[in-house]
């Protein structure tokens, strides 16, 4: 055997420490449990944000075991208000929210939540006196929902059982004010499932500004239809679950606006019209602790009021009325703002094709148009009656970016009080003094500033420096902003991920991703790591377009796919497929496109439309027959099933299943009171009528999230598994 020879061996021997090196240097690659179970890239924040009376300081939830005091004008702690382990609690180990008395004494605080619906729960409440340090139960009859102070902190009010009880801070007296309420027929108080998921209702009852009054609505849902599941929970025997859910074109529950006074203890129905198929979106008293607002809508929701009830005597007017040729956006908790002085009210609409900020007289005369401009307004954060300004969030010269803003009550005056590019959002102080901020771009993970109301920064909260330190041990793909032009010349905005080491000479798979409701927005300007970077990490290309019928473009382009849902999301999803399959770095063959809830319709029905274009779907949680879905979101969009019966059936996946010829994955969560599991059912036995393979996941018990025990884990290895054996 010959020796090496010198110069060989020095060759082992730089390649030796050219390994070390590499090793040393070489960055980590995304894993399912970075994503899924580690939370290795899950952003910071400041959480539980509550502006106190003298609008100095603030309180917040730290781990939702403290409840923390800090001051505006430095930022710095100032006292900490309660601590979980000097609570005596001995069941839970941490709170799940809490509210300030008025006079910021008492807290009340909520644990042991147990979920009702998707959004509502009941829980546990008590009263923390912050001075002694005591506690006790607000009830001891049973959960509570909703538990709420009165404007003067001298009784709460809280729903238990569909019915409204009022309790004596000072006594601890409980009083039953509704005794009707009664599971899947009478709500006393709360919201009924369909005005929980779609108006976003949390509260059905407001206490007047003096708290000596307490509106409410009543919902009656006997004749709302009642929708079955099946909870499994490793039992012999399963329970099945029966509640009320309006479907598209039956019947809604028939709902009611009453106000309790609590020295008559007399109860009074407000004149809300005779018509009783119509929506109540919202109640809100005006600065007259004897008027109570409420929006109404009719049935398509096509018209919208704003009225004035005399809380008393019941007798209503209308305040202010609109309509529109397609539909009015739901209501939401900022859309209705009164003035303190009482002279005004703030609302948005689209009556000029974008969402924009008006300020009426109260005689119902329109003051000023406040904003102007392909900026469409988002959110309306308060109202200074003082200063007379509104603060709002708005586009930023971009659909990809968000800012916020103030401006004067003659609308000459209109400042953007943020300075950075991407998704701005803030909190206001009361009084409106300071601000804090919420930032993040796709380069920028979450920053939380304070700042005084002219903009000025303050300090820095939270900066996620562990997170920025983190993310620089990985590589990670970027995401790149891009337009084209389809063929009927529509500028589409999208985003794509290049895989790790992107060669432009070679030819990569492509997953495309998309939800594509209405108004919605996917390609935005904001930080996150997830299933996309991944996949990118895995050598996938990957893309997501905004069709038409999304948000941030005005109400043409978002309200043409009325009624004709998923015909023209279609189009332009399987147009972005067609550009990508021009670029020279796309293997044409192998295109494949994935969504959720509106995004798995979508998906599936890409799949069944251009088989020629996509090689495979997922559709996770997937309308499948928009007559299966709840009637406010669906007739919102679509009218009403009897009246558009081919709006409602030409674009539902279930009538194109016989045209499948890729790849199909169908997930859904068995528990899922949403989107029900019938959606995936009825495909499957569509596609299994047309003698067509398809491939399927049902997670047990789980909602329309899927998550909980291992289940996102156990979900995107699976969604993993099926993109690298089918794409």
């Amino acid at each position: 055997m010959r020796k090496p020879s010198k110069l060989l061996l020095l060759a082992i021997l730089l390649a030796g420490f050219a390994l070390i090196s590499f090793g040393q240097d070489a960055k980590k690659k995304i894993t399912i449990d970075d994503i899924t179970s580690l939370g290795t890239f899950r952003q910071k924040s400041v959480y539980g944000i509550v502006s106190m009376k003298s609008g100095e300081s603030y309180t917040v939830s730290e781990a939702r075991k403290r409840i923390v005091q800090y001051s505006y004008k430095t930022g710095e702690q100032e006292k900490v208000l309660f601590d979980f382990e000097e609570a005596e609690l001995s069941d839970p180990d941490h709170f799940t929210g809490y509210k300030l008395s008025p006079d910021e004494t008492m807290i009340l605080m909520e644990t042991e939540r147990v979920p009702i619906y998707r959004h509502s729960y009941k829980a546990n409440y008590f009263i923390y006196t912050i001075a002694d340090k005591s506690i006790k139960p607000l009830s001891e009859n049973g959960l509570q929902q909703l538990a709420t102070f009165s404007p003067n902190g001298k009784t709460i009010a809280f729903v238990r059982d569909n019915n409204i009880f009022l309790v004596d801070v000072e006594t601890g007296e409980e009083k039953q004010i509704t005794s009707d309420g009664k599971f899947n027929f009478i709500i006393n108080g709360a919201a009924d499932w369909v005005y929980e998921e779609e108006f976003a209702l949390k509260t059905a009852m407001q206490w007047s500004p003096d708290g000596k009054k307490l509106a409410f609505f009543r919902f009656d849902e006997t004749n709302v239809k009642e929708f079955n599941m099946t909870y499994f929970n490793n039992e012999l025997y399963p329970e099945n679950y029966a509640f009320k859910y309006p479907k598209a074109g039956e019947a809604n529950s028939i709902v009611s606006i009453h106000v309790y006074d609590l020295e008559s203890e007399n109860t009074a129905k407000m004149d809300i019209g005779e018509e009783t198929d119509q929506y109540i979106a919202r109640i809100n008293w005006t600065t007259d602790a004897n008027t109570l607002s409420m929006i109404r809508l009719n049935r398509l929701q096509n018209k919208l009021e704003i009225l004035l009830a005399d809380a008393k005597t019941g007798s209503s007017k209308v305040l202010y009325a609109e309509e529109n040729k397609f539909y009015i956006e739901e209501p939401t908790d900022d859309y209705l703002t009164f003035t303190d002085d009482g002279k005004y009210f703030v609302i948005t609409s689209e009556m000029d094709g974008r969402n924009h900020v008006y300020l009426y007289n109260m005689d119902g005369t329109l003051a000023k148009k406040l904003t102007t401009g392909e900026n469409e307004v988002f959110k309306i954060y308060g109202v200074d009656s003082k200063k007379g300004l509104v603060y709002y969030q708005a586009l930023d010269n971009s659909p990809l970016n968000k800012a916020v803003y103030s401006v004067s009550f003659d609308g000459k005056k209109n400042t953007k009080l943020s300075t950075l590019e991407g998704t701005n959002s803030a909190s206001f102080s009361n009084g409106f003094k300071y601000f804090i901020h919420f930032h993040s771009s796709v380069s920028i993970p979450n920053v939380v500033s304070l700042h005084n109301q002219k903009g000025k920064l303050i300090r820095n909260l939270e900066e996620n420096e562990e997170l920025k330190s983190r993310i620089s041990e990985y590589e990670i793909p970027a995401k790149e902003f891009f337009t084209f032009k389809t063929s009927e010349d529509i500028e589409l905005n999208g985003y794509m991920l290049k895989p790790l080491g992107f060669d432009e000479t070679k030819k990569y798979p492509v997953l495309m991703y998309q939800y594509s409701g209405p108004g919605s927005q996917e390609v935005v300007n904001r930080w996150g790591i997830d299933w996309d970077e991944y996949l990118a990490s895995e050598g996938y290309l990957v893309v997501c377009v905004d069709g038409r019928g999304t948000g941030g473009r005005g109400e043409e382009f978002k309200k043409m796919t009325y009624g004709q849902m998923g015909y023209f999301e279609s189009i332009d999803q399987i147009e972005s497929a067609k550009y990508l399959q021009t670029l020279p770095y796309v293997e044409p063959e192998r295109i494949g496109i994935w969504g959720w809830s509106y995004g798995g319709y979508m998906s599936s029905l890409c799949l069944f439309k251009a088989p020629e274009v996509f090689k495979m779907a997922i559709a996770v949680a997937p309308v499948t027959n928009w007559r299966y879905y709840d009637s406010v979101y669906t007739e919102r969009f679509m009218g009403l099933p009897q009246l558009n019966p081919n709006g409602y059936d030409d674009n539902s996946p279930i009538n194109h299943a016989e045209k499948l010829q890729g790849k199909l994955l169908l997930v859904h969560g068995t528990g899922d009171d949403n989107v029900h599991m019938q959606n995936t059912m009825e495909l499957a036995e569509r596609l299994i009528q047309a003698n067509k393979p398809f491939d399927m996941m049902l997670y047990p018990d789980r909602n329309h999230s899927i998550y909980g025990n291992n289940a996102r884990q156990h979900l995107y290895n699976l969604l993993t598994r099926y993109v690298k054996e089918n794409l």
